[in-house]
Protein backbone atom coordinates (compact mmCIF):
# COMPACT_ATOMS: atom_id res chain seq x y z
CA UNK A 1 0.00 0.00 0.00
CA UNK A 2 1.40 3.20 -0.87
CA UNK A 3 0.50 6.72 -0.45
CA UNK A 4 -1.25 8.11 2.61
CA UNK A 5 -3.60 5.47 3.63
CA UNK A 6 -7.51 5.54 4.99
CA UNK A 7 -8.21 6.70 8.48
CA UNK A 8 -11.03 4.33 8.86
CA UNK A 9 -9.57 0.99 9.00
CA UNK A 10 -10.83 0.30 5.14
CA UNK A 11 -8.05 -1.15 2.49
CA UNK A 12 -8.35 1.01 -0.91
CA UNK A 13 -6.54 -1.94 -2.81
CA UNK A 14 -10.03 -3.84 -2.02
CA UNK A 15 -12.33 -1.05 -2.46
CA UNK A 16 -10.95 -0.98 -6.01
CA UNK A 17 -11.47 -4.19 -6.81
CA UNK A 18 -14.90 -4.25 -5.29
CA UNK A 19 -15.86 -1.45 -7.58
CA UNK A 20 -14.37 -2.99 -10.88
CA UNK A 21 -16.40 -6.43 -9.71
CA UNK A 22 -19.48 -4.91 -9.70
CA UNK A 23 -18.83 -2.22 -12.70
CA UNK A 24 -18.55 -5.73 -14.43
CA UNK A 25 -21.71 -7.03 -13.39
CA UNK A 26 -23.98 -4.18 -13.72
CA UNK A 27 -22.22 -4.69 -17.27
CA UNK A 28 -23.35 -8.08 -17.61
CA UNK A 29 -26.68 -7.46 -16.07
CA UNK A 30 -27.23 -4.57 -18.61
CA UNK A 31 -26.02 -6.11 -21.73
CA UNK A 32 -25.72 -9.90 -21.46
CA UNK A 33 -28.41 -10.95 -19.35
CA UNK A 34 -30.94 -9.73 -21.61
CA UNK A 35 -32.80 -8.42 -18.58
CA UNK A 36 -34.48 -4.42 -18.52
CA UNK A 37 -36.93 -3.05 -21.27
CA UNK A 38 -34.64 -2.40 -24.04
CA UNK A 39 -31.30 -1.07 -25.42
CA UNK A 40 -28.71 0.72 -22.90
CA UNK A 41 -29.82 4.58 -22.87
CA UNK A 42 -28.46 6.42 -25.56
CA UNK A 43 -28.32 3.35 -27.77
CA UNK A 44 -30.80 3.09 -30.60
CA UNK A 45 -32.78 -0.47 -31.37
CA UNK A 46 -30.24 -0.46 -34.49
CA UNK A 47 -26.90 -0.08 -31.97
CA UNK A 48 -25.91 3.36 -33.04
CA UNK A 49 -25.72 6.05 -30.11
CA UNK A 50 -27.49 8.74 -30.37
CA UNK A 51 -26.98 11.96 -27.91
CA UNK A 52 -24.33 11.17 -25.38
CA UNK A 53 -23.39 8.83 -22.40
CA UNK A 54 -25.19 8.01 -19.87
CA UNK A 55 -24.12 10.22 -17.18
CA UNK A 56 -24.62 10.03 -13.29
CA UNK A 57 -26.12 13.82 -13.40
CA UNK A 58 -23.87 17.26 -14.82
CA UNK A 59 -20.14 17.34 -15.06
CA UNK A 60 -20.81 20.86 -13.03
CA UNK A 61 -18.17 19.89 -9.74
CA UNK A 62 -14.77 22.28 -10.17
CA UNK A 63 -13.74 22.22 -6.01
CA UNK A 64 -11.46 20.18 -4.24
CA UNK A 65 -13.38 17.90 -1.84
CA UNK A 66 -12.82 18.02 1.41
CA UNK A 67 -10.84 15.13 2.91
CA UNK A 68 -13.21 13.29 5.38
CA UNK A 69 -10.71 9.93 5.66
CA UNK A 70 -13.03 8.38 3.53
CA UNK A 71 -10.96 5.34 1.08
CA UNK A 72 -9.70 6.86 -1.84
CA UNK A 73 -12.09 7.40 -5.09
CA UNK A 74 -10.46 4.51 -7.51
CA UNK A 75 -11.66 6.63 -10.62
CA UNK A 76 -12.70 3.62 -12.52
CA UNK A 77 -16.12 3.99 -13.45
CA UNK A 78 -18.46 1.08 -13.99
CA UNK A 79 -18.17 -0.05 -17.90
CA UNK A 80 -20.58 2.15 -20.53
CA UNK A 81 -20.57 -0.52 -23.27
CA UNK A 82 -18.02 0.98 -25.38
CA UNK A 83 -16.69 -1.86 -27.87
CA UNK A 84 -12.89 -2.62 -26.87
CA UNK A 85 -12.13 -4.15 -30.46
CA UNK A 86 -10.73 -0.61 -31.73
CA UNK A 87 -7.71 0.23 -33.61
CA UNK A 88 -6.13 3.22 -31.85
CA UNK A 89 -3.32 3.90 -34.23
CA UNK A 90 -5.29 4.35 -37.46
CA UNK A 91 -4.27 7.52 -39.17
CA UNK A 92 -7.11 9.78 -39.96
CA UNK A 93 -7.86 11.57 -43.19
CA UNK A 94 -9.02 15.50 -41.96
CA UNK A 95 -12.45 14.58 -43.16
CA UNK A 96 -12.65 11.75 -40.37
CA UNK A 97 -11.35 14.01 -37.68
CA UNK A 98 -14.42 15.97 -37.26
CA UNK A 99 -18.16 15.15 -35.47
CA UNK A 100 -21.17 17.13 -36.40
CA UNK A 101 -24.26 18.11 -34.58
CA UNK A 102 -27.47 16.22 -35.62
CA UNK A 103 -30.56 17.49 -33.59
CA UNK A 104 -33.25 15.31 -32.08
CA UNK A 105 -35.93 14.93 -30.09
CA UNK A 106 -34.62 15.86 -26.28
CA UNK A 107 -35.57 12.75 -24.00
CA UNK A 108 -38.73 13.68 -21.33
CA UNK A 109 -37.52 14.74 -18.12
CA UNK A 110 -39.16 12.94 -15.60
CA UNK A 111 -38.74 16.15 -12.49
CA UNK A 112 -37.78 19.56 -13.27
CA UNK A 113 -34.19 20.46 -13.01
CA UNK A 114 -33.29 21.94 -9.56
CA UNK A 115 -31.83 25.18 -11.04
CA UNK A 116 -33.15 27.37 -14.11
CA UNK A 117 -30.93 27.59 -16.34
CA UNK A 118 -30.52 30.96 -18.71
CA UNK A 119 -30.68 29.37 -21.61
CA UNK A 120 -30.82 24.93 -21.58
CA UNK A 121 -29.93 23.09 -24.32
CA UNK A 122 -32.71 21.84 -26.73
CA UNK A 123 -31.20 19.72 -28.77
CA UNK A 124 -28.63 16.81 -28.60
CA UNK A 125 -25.79 15.80 -31.16
CA UNK A 126 -24.66 12.05 -32.37
CA UNK A 127 -21.18 11.28 -30.63
CA UNK A 128 -18.88 8.74 -30.27
CA UNK A 129 -16.06 8.69 -27.93
CA UNK A 130 -12.29 8.78 -29.55
CA UNK A 131 -9.70 6.17 -27.56
CA UNK A 132 -7.09 7.81 -25.98
CA UNK A 133 -4.13 7.94 -28.06
CA UNK A 134 -6.22 8.99 -31.36
CA UNK A 135 -7.22 11.96 -29.11
CA UNK A 136 -3.81 13.29 -28.70
CA UNK A 137 -2.92 12.60 -32.63
CA UNK A 138 -5.48 14.78 -33.57
CA UNK A 139 -5.79 17.55 -30.99
CA UNK A 140 -1.68 17.48 -32.41
CA UNK A 141 -3.00 17.10 -36.00
CA UNK A 142 -4.83 20.02 -35.26
CA UNK A 143 -1.87 22.47 -34.41
CA UNK A 144 0.10 20.91 -36.70
CA UNK A 145 -2.06 21.98 -39.74
CA UNK A 146 -2.09 25.66 -38.17
CA UNK A 147 1.94 25.93 -38.14
CA UNK A 148 1.62 24.27 -41.68
CA UNK A 149 -0.20 27.13 -42.76
CA UNK A 150 1.97 29.59 -41.57
CA UNK A 151 -0.40 31.44 -39.17
CA UNK A 152 2.26 31.65 -36.81
CA UNK A 153 4.69 35.00 -37.51
CA UNK A 154 7.87 34.56 -35.90
CA UNK A 155 8.51 37.87 -33.16
CA UNK A 156 11.37 39.97 -32.21
CA UNK A 157 11.81 39.33 -28.72
CA UNK A 158 14.67 41.22 -26.60
CA UNK A 159 16.77 38.43 -25.33
CA UNK A 160 16.15 38.87 -21.39
CA UNK A 161 12.39 38.55 -22.20
CA UNK A 162 12.99 35.28 -24.07
CA UNK A 163 12.83 32.75 -21.76
CA UNK A 164 10.85 29.55 -22.49
CA UNK A 165 10.32 31.04 -25.79
CA UNK A 166 11.75 28.64 -28.91
CA UNK A 167 13.86 29.78 -31.45
CA UNK A 168 12.16 30.56 -34.54
CA UNK A 169 15.46 31.11 -36.75
CA UNK A 170 18.99 29.76 -36.18
CA UNK A 171 21.44 31.90 -33.84
CA UNK A 172 25.01 32.68 -35.53
CA UNK A 173 27.51 34.30 -33.60
CA UNK A 174 27.82 38.35 -34.57
CA UNK A 175 31.03 38.34 -33.30
CA UNK A 176 34.59 36.34 -32.31
CA UNK A 177 34.16 34.84 -28.84
CA UNK A 178 35.89 36.40 -27.13
CA UNK A 179 36.17 39.45 -29.37
CA UNK A 180 40.01 40.25 -28.59
CA UNK A 181 42.90 38.27 -26.57
CA UNK A 182 41.92 38.45 -22.63
CA UNK A 183 43.62 37.46 -19.65
CA UNK A 184 41.86 34.72 -18.44
CA UNK A 185 43.58 35.31 -14.04
CA UNK A 186 44.28 38.28 -12.16
CA UNK A 187 48.17 38.81 -12.43
CA UNK A 188 50.54 40.12 -14.81
CA UNK A 189 50.98 40.06 -18.02
CA UNK A 190 54.43 39.20 -18.99
CA UNK A 191 57.04 39.29 -22.36
CA UNK A 192 59.35 37.16 -23.12
CA UNK A 193 61.23 35.17 -20.19
CA UNK A 194 61.56 36.71 -16.65
CA UNK A 195 62.87 37.92 -14.26
CA UNK A 196 60.32 40.99 -15.59
CA UNK A 197 61.07 44.71 -15.00
CA UNK A 198 57.55 45.61 -13.84
CA UNK A 199 55.59 48.87 -14.61
CA UNK A 200 53.64 50.86 -12.37
CA UNK A 201 50.13 51.20 -14.50
CA UNK A 202 47.75 48.15 -14.42
CA UNK A 203 45.65 47.05 -17.20
CA UNK A 204 41.70 46.57 -16.36
CA UNK A 205 39.12 45.38 -17.93
CA UNK A 206 36.34 47.30 -20.40
CA UNK A 207 39.90 49.49 -20.90
CA UNK A 208 40.77 50.21 -24.88
CA UNK A 209 43.74 48.62 -25.87
CA UNK A 210 46.83 48.42 -23.75
CA UNK A 211 50.43 49.55 -24.93
CA UNK A 212 52.39 46.81 -25.97
CA UNK A 213 55.11 45.37 -23.96
CA UNK A 214 58.66 44.95 -24.91
CA UNK A 215 60.41 41.76 -23.85
CA UNK A 216 61.11 41.73 -19.91
CA UNK A 217 58.57 43.59 -19.19
CA UNK A 218 55.38 43.01 -17.11
CA UNK A 219 52.52 44.96 -15.98
CA UNK A 220 49.61 44.25 -13.58
CA UNK A 221 46.41 42.95 -15.35
CA UNK A 222 42.67 42.25 -14.19
CA UNK A 223 40.26 39.09 -15.63
CA UNK A 224 39.08 39.69 -19.03
CA UNK A 225 40.95 42.58 -19.79
CA UNK A 226 42.82 42.75 -22.94
CA UNK A 227 46.15 41.44 -23.00
CA UNK A 228 49.09 43.99 -24.84
CA UNK A 229 50.47 43.01 -27.74
CA UNK A 230 53.60 40.99 -27.33
CA UNK A 231 52.74 39.96 -24.34
CA UNK A 232 53.65 36.11 -24.02
CA UNK A 233 51.90 35.21 -21.23
CA UNK A 234 50.06 35.70 -17.67
CA UNK A 235 51.23 34.83 -14.60
CA UNK A 236 48.32 34.20 -12.12
CA UNK A 237 49.03 36.63 -9.01
CA UNK A 238 49.73 33.40 -6.48
CA UNK A 239 52.17 32.55 -8.56
CA UNK A 240 54.45 35.41 -8.66
CA UNK A 241 56.65 37.88 -6.17
CA UNK A 242 57.89 41.24 -6.64
CA UNK A 243 61.51 42.16 -4.90
CA UNK A 244 62.59 45.60 -3.76
CA UNK A 245 64.03 46.56 -6.88
CA UNK A 246 60.64 46.53 -9.09
CA UNK A 247 61.14 43.70 -10.97
CA UNK A 248 58.42 40.88 -10.86
CA UNK A 249 60.03 36.74 -10.25
CA UNK A 250 57.75 33.50 -11.31
CA UNK A 251 57.57 30.83 -8.51
CA UNK A 252 57.02 28.15 -11.14
CA UNK A 253 57.62 27.89 -14.96
CA UNK A 254 55.33 29.92 -17.29
CA UNK A 255 54.31 28.40 -20.60
CA UNK A 256 53.67 30.59 -23.58
CA UNK A 257 50.34 31.77 -23.95
CA UNK A 258 49.54 30.21 -20.69
CA UNK A 259 45.94 32.01 -19.01
CA UNK A 260 45.44 34.09 -21.92
CA UNK A 261 41.96 33.57 -23.45
CA UNK A 262 42.61 33.69 -27.36
CA UNK A 263 40.33 35.89 -29.63
CA UNK A 264 37.76 33.31 -31.27
CA UNK A 265 38.61 30.33 -28.94
CA UNK A 266 34.70 30.03 -28.65
CA UNK A 267 33.85 31.09 -31.62
CA UNK A 268 34.21 32.81 -34.84
CA UNK A 269 31.85 35.36 -36.32
CA UNK A 270 29.08 33.44 -38.59
CA UNK A 271 29.56 30.28 -36.45
CA UNK A 272 26.03 28.43 -35.48
CA UNK A 273 25.41 28.60 -31.95
CA UNK A 274 21.87 27.65 -31.82
CA UNK A 275 19.51 25.53 -33.83
CA UNK A 276 15.63 26.93 -34.85
CA UNK A 277 13.56 25.21 -32.39
CA UNK A 278 16.06 25.37 -29.62
CA UNK A 279 13.78 25.85 -25.83
CA UNK A 280 15.37 29.48 -24.85
CA UNK A 281 17.09 28.43 -21.53
CA UNK A 282 19.52 31.01 -19.45
CA UNK A 283 22.05 29.44 -20.48
CA UNK A 284 21.15 30.21 -24.11
CA UNK A 285 20.36 33.89 -23.41
CA UNK A 286 23.79 34.31 -22.14
CA UNK A 287 25.33 32.98 -25.11
CA UNK A 288 22.90 35.15 -27.60
CA UNK A 289 23.48 38.02 -25.69
CA UNK A 290 27.74 37.16 -25.22
CA UNK A 291 27.39 36.76 -29.17
CA UNK A 292 26.09 40.32 -29.87
CA UNK A 293 22.09 40.00 -29.94
CA UNK A 294 19.88 42.53 -28.17
CA UNK A 295 16.64 40.38 -29.87
CA UNK A 296 15.52 36.88 -30.97
CA UNK A 297 13.66 35.48 -33.62
CA UNK A 298 11.01 33.63 -31.64
CA UNK A 299 7.23 31.57 -32.13
CA UNK A 300 5.20 33.35 -30.17
CA UNK A 301 3.66 32.41 -27.42
CA UNK A 302 -0.16 30.87 -28.31
CA UNK A 303 -2.35 33.12 -26.21
CA UNK A 304 -5.39 31.19 -24.09
CA UNK A 305 -8.08 32.49 -22.67
CA UNK A 306 -10.20 30.58 -18.80
CA UNK A 307 -13.67 30.58 -18.80
CA UNK A 308 -14.69 29.20 -15.39
CA UNK A 309 -18.57 27.72 -15.59
CA UNK A 310 -20.81 27.23 -12.30
CA UNK A 311 -22.61 29.22 -10.11
CA UNK A 312 -21.65 27.00 -7.20
CA UNK A 313 -18.38 28.02 -7.25
CA UNK A 314 -16.69 30.80 -4.54
CA UNK A 315 -13.34 32.11 -5.10
CA UNK A 316 -12.61 32.90 -0.95
CA UNK A 317 -13.67 31.29 1.84
CA UNK A 318 -14.44 28.16 2.96
CA UNK A 319 -17.86 26.22 1.54
CA UNK A 320 -20.86 26.94 2.55
CA UNK A 321 -24.38 26.54 1.92
CA UNK A 322 -23.86 24.39 -1.02
CA UNK A 323 -21.50 26.51 -2.63
CA UNK A 324 -17.74 25.38 -3.06
CA UNK A 325 -14.62 26.51 -3.75
CA UNK A 326 -13.15 26.64 -7.70
CA UNK A 327 -10.11 24.96 -7.95
CA UNK A 328 -9.70 25.30 -11.50
CA UNK A 329 -9.69 28.84 -11.78
CA UNK A 330 -6.41 29.24 -9.55
CA UNK A 331 -4.48 26.09 -11.71
CA UNK A 332 -5.36 26.64 -15.03
CA UNK A 333 -3.15 29.66 -15.43
CA UNK A 334 0.00 28.58 -14.79
CA UNK A 335 -0.67 25.07 -15.99
CA UNK A 336 -1.28 26.97 -19.18
CA UNK A 337 1.84 28.91 -18.73
CA UNK A 338 4.06 26.06 -18.01
CA UNK A 339 2.74 24.59 -20.91
CA UNK A 340 4.01 27.47 -23.22
CA UNK A 341 1.00 29.68 -22.98
CA UNK A 342 0.13 33.43 -22.93
CA UNK A 343 -2.93 33.32 -20.60
CA UNK A 344 -5.21 36.40 -21.31
CA UNK A 345 -7.85 36.45 -19.22
CA UNK A 346 -9.87 34.64 -16.59
CA UNK A 347 -13.28 34.51 -17.12
CA UNK A 348 -15.93 33.75 -14.70
CA UNK A 349 -19.10 33.12 -16.49
CA UNK A 350 -21.38 30.95 -14.58
CA UNK A 351 -23.97 29.17 -16.07
CA UNK A 352 -25.08 31.81 -17.99
CA UNK A 353 -25.36 30.05 -21.58
CA UNK A 354 -25.76 33.57 -23.13
CA UNK A 355 -22.58 35.13 -21.59
CA UNK A 356 -20.61 31.86 -22.83
CA UNK A 357 -22.11 32.59 -26.28
CA UNK A 358 -20.60 35.51 -26.04
CA UNK A 359 -17.34 35.30 -24.60
CA UNK A 360 -16.80 32.58 -26.96
CA UNK A 361 -17.71 34.18 -30.04
CA UNK A 362 -16.09 37.58 -28.44
CA UNK A 363 -12.77 35.96 -28.04
CA UNK A 364 -9.57 36.15 -30.64
CA UNK A 365 -7.46 33.85 -28.40
CA UNK A 366 -5.68 30.88 -29.98
CA UNK A 367 -6.96 28.29 -27.91
CA UNK A 368 -10.03 28.69 -25.30
CA UNK A 369 -10.31 26.26 -22.46
CA UNK A 370 -13.63 26.17 -20.45
CA UNK A 371 -14.05 24.22 -16.91
CA UNK A 372 -17.21 21.84 -16.86
CA UNK A 373 -20.46 22.04 -18.79
CA UNK A 374 -19.46 19.57 -21.32
CA UNK A 375 -21.89 16.86 -20.16
CA UNK A 376 -25.27 17.05 -20.86
CA UNK A 377 -27.16 18.24 -17.59
CA UNK A 378 -29.71 21.22 -17.68
CA UNK A 379 -26.85 23.74 -17.31
CA UNK A 380 -24.17 22.43 -19.45
CA UNK A 381 -23.80 25.09 -22.26
CA UNK A 382 -20.74 24.25 -24.00
CA UNK A 383 -21.94 21.62 -26.47
CA UNK A 384 -24.82 24.00 -27.60
CA UNK A 385 -22.83 27.24 -27.51
CA UNK A 386 -20.03 25.56 -30.08
CA UNK A 387 -23.29 24.61 -32.68
CA UNK A 388 -24.61 28.20 -31.96
CA UNK A 389 -21.20 29.54 -33.17
CA UNK A 390 -20.96 26.49 -35.64
CA UNK A 391 -17.96 25.15 -34.21
CA UNK A 392 -16.63 21.77 -35.43
CA UNK A 393 -16.05 19.30 -32.82
CA UNK A 394 -12.96 17.51 -33.31
CA UNK A 395 -13.05 14.91 -30.13
CA UNK A 396 -16.62 14.47 -28.54
CA UNK A 397 -15.63 12.73 -25.57
CA UNK A 398 -12.84 10.19 -24.79
CA UNK A 399 -11.95 6.63 -23.37
CA UNK A 400 -10.00 7.59 -20.76
CA UNK A 401 -10.90 8.07 -16.85
CA UNK A 402 -11.05 10.12 -15.52
CA UNK A 403 -11.55 13.01 -17.98
CA UNK A 404 -14.52 11.09 -19.83
CA UNK A 405 -16.13 14.44 -21.55
CA UNK A 406 -13.72 15.97 -22.71
CA UNK A 407 -14.10 17.65 -25.99
CA UNK A 408 -12.01 19.62 -28.87
CA UNK A 409 -13.46 21.77 -30.89
CA UNK A 410 -12.47 24.48 -34.26
CA UNK A 411 -13.81 27.34 -33.79
CA UNK A 412 -11.98 28.96 -36.91
CA UNK A 413 -9.41 27.74 -39.05
CA UNK A 414 -6.38 29.21 -36.58
CA UNK A 415 -8.43 28.95 -33.20
CA UNK A 416 -9.66 26.16 -30.80
CA UNK A 417 -11.62 25.52 -27.21
CA UNK A 418 -10.50 22.76 -25.16
CA UNK A 419 -13.47 21.46 -23.01
CA UNK A 420 -12.55 20.05 -19.81
CA UNK A 421 -14.78 17.98 -17.22
CA UNK A 422 -15.62 20.22 -14.04
CA UNK A 423 -14.08 17.48 -11.54
CA UNK A 424 -10.62 18.89 -10.91
CA UNK A 425 -8.56 15.64 -11.65
CA UNK A 426 -10.18 15.09 -14.43
CA UNK A 427 -9.52 18.66 -15.99
CA UNK A 428 -5.94 17.33 -15.23
CA UNK A 429 -6.64 14.36 -17.51
CA UNK A 430 -8.19 16.60 -20.36
CA UNK A 431 -4.82 19.43 -20.17
CA UNK A 432 -2.54 15.87 -20.80
CA UNK A 433 -5.08 14.34 -23.76
CA UNK A 434 -6.06 17.82 -25.58
CA UNK A 435 -4.62 20.81 -24.46
CA UNK A 436 -0.77 20.33 -23.68
CA UNK A 437 -0.27 18.66 -27.47
CA UNK A 438 -2.11 21.98 -29.32
CA UNK A 439 0.06 24.51 -26.63
CA UNK A 440 3.27 22.93 -27.14
CA UNK A 441 3.27 22.38 -31.02
CA UNK A 442 1.27 25.99 -31.39
CA UNK A 443 4.54 27.38 -28.84
CA UNK A 444 7.13 25.13 -31.11
CA UNK A 445 8.09 22.83 -28.19
CA UNK A 446 9.57 19.61 -29.30
CA UNK A 447 7.25 16.55 -27.29
CA UNK A 448 9.17 15.40 -24.75
CA UNK A 449 10.33 11.95 -25.26
CA UNK A 450 7.90 9.01 -23.31
CA UNK A 451 9.57 6.89 -21.17
CA UNK A 452 8.25 3.51 -19.58
CA UNK A 453 8.77 2.67 -15.99
CA UNK A 454 7.45 -0.64 -14.35
CA UNK A 455 4.30 -0.26 -12.13
CA UNK A 456 5.63 -1.36 -8.09
CA UNK A 457 1.65 -1.96 -7.42
CA UNK A 458 -1.35 -3.54 -9.02
CA UNK A 459 -3.48 -0.59 -11.05
CA UNK A 460 -7.51 -1.78 -11.19
CA UNK A 461 -8.18 -0.72 -14.86
CA UNK A 462 -11.77 0.45 -16.52
CA UNK A 463 -12.99 -2.66 -18.62
CA UNK A 464 -12.85 -0.64 -22.23
CA UNK A 465 -10.73 3.22 -21.58
CA UNK A 466 -7.51 4.15 -20.72
CA UNK A 467 -6.73 4.73 -17.05
CA UNK A 468 -4.44 8.27 -16.04
CA UNK A 469 -2.78 7.97 -12.89
CA UNK A 470 -0.92 10.04 -10.43
CA UNK A 471 2.42 8.45 -9.52
CA UNK A 472 5.80 9.09 -7.59
CA UNK A 473 8.71 8.12 -8.86
CA UNK A 474 10.88 6.05 -6.34
CA UNK A 475 14.35 4.78 -7.99
CA UNK A 476 13.59 2.68 -11.07
CA UNK A 477 10.06 2.40 -10.45
CA UNK A 478 6.40 4.26 -10.26
CA UNK A 479 4.29 3.82 -6.87
CA UNK A 480 0.81 4.70 -7.63
CA UNK A 481 -0.56 7.22 -5.45
CA UNK A 482 -4.08 6.92 -3.72
CA UNK A 483 -6.38 9.65 -3.75
CA UNK A 484 -6.53 9.32 -7.56
CA UNK A 485 -10.77 10.09 -7.96
CA UNK A 486 -12.28 12.73 -10.22
CA UNK A 487 -12.77 15.23 -8.32
CA UNK A 488 -9.88 14.47 -6.06
CA UNK A 489 -5.88 16.75 -6.71
CA UNK A 490 -4.29 15.42 -3.78
CA UNK A 491 -3.10 12.64 -5.15
CA UNK A 492 -1.28 14.94 -8.39
CA UNK A 493 -0.20 17.21 -5.96
CA UNK A 494 2.08 14.84 -4.40
CA UNK A 495 2.88 13.47 -8.03
CA UNK A 496 5.91 13.11 -10.27
CA UNK A 497 4.41 12.19 -13.06
CA UNK A 498 1.00 10.55 -14.69
CA UNK A 499 1.11 6.56 -15.50
CA UNK A 500 -0.97 5.42 -18.45
CA UNK A 501 -2.81 2.31 -17.55
CA UNK A 502 -4.15 0.18 -20.21
CA UNK A 503 -7.74 -1.07 -20.55
CA UNK A 504 -8.07 -4.15 -17.56
CA UNK A 505 -5.54 -2.49 -15.58
CA UNK A 506 -1.52 -3.18 -14.83
CA UNK A 507 0.05 -5.76 -12.49
CA UNK A 508 2.87 -5.32 -10.32
CA UNK A 509 6.33 -4.56 -12.44
CA UNK A 510 4.02 -4.03 -16.13
CA UNK A 511 6.10 -1.40 -17.46
CA UNK A 512 3.90 1.93 -18.37
CA UNK A 513 4.40 4.45 -20.14
CA UNK A 514 5.04 7.88 -17.77
CA UNK A 515 4.06 11.06 -18.66
CA UNK A 516 5.94 14.46 -17.53
CA UNK A 517 3.94 17.02 -15.82
CA UNK A 518 5.00 20.45 -17.58
CA UNK A 519 6.97 21.69 -14.48
CA UNK A 520 9.07 18.88 -15.13
CA UNK A 521 10.87 20.06 -18.20
CA UNK A 522 9.79 23.73 -18.30
CA UNK A 523 12.65 25.92 -18.10
CA UNK A 524 10.54 28.79 -16.24
CA UNK A 525 9.30 29.26 -13.09
CA UNK A 526 5.69 28.49 -13.82
CA UNK A 527 3.86 29.55 -10.65
CA UNK A 528 4.67 33.15 -11.53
Amino acid sequence: MTGPGPTDGHDPDVEEALALVRAAREDSERHGSGRGDGPPPGTAAGGSRIGRPATHGSDRRTAHAPDDGAPPDDGAPADDGAPADRDDNRELPDDELAFTFTPVAPAPTPHPPPHKPTHPATTTHSHTSTPWPRARTIALRAAERIVARGARTPAQTPVDQSLGLVLAAPVAALTDLPSFDTSAMDGWAVAGPGPWTLQQDAVLAGLAQPAPLADGEAIAIATGARVPHEATAVIRSEHGHQDGHGRLHATRDVAHGQDIRPRGQECRSGDHLLPAGTLITPAAIGLAAAAGYDTLATVPRPRAEVFVLGDELLTAGLPRDGLIRDALGPMLPPWLRALGAEVVSVRRLGDDAQALRKAVAGSDADLIVTTGGTASGPVDHVHPTLQHVGAELLVDGVEVRPGHPMLLARLTESRHLVGLPGNPLAAVSGLLTLAEPVLRTLAGRAAPDPYPAPIRDAVPGHPHDTRLVPVALRGDEAVPLHYNGPAMLRGIAASDGVAVVPPGGAEPGQELEILDLPWAWSPEECFT
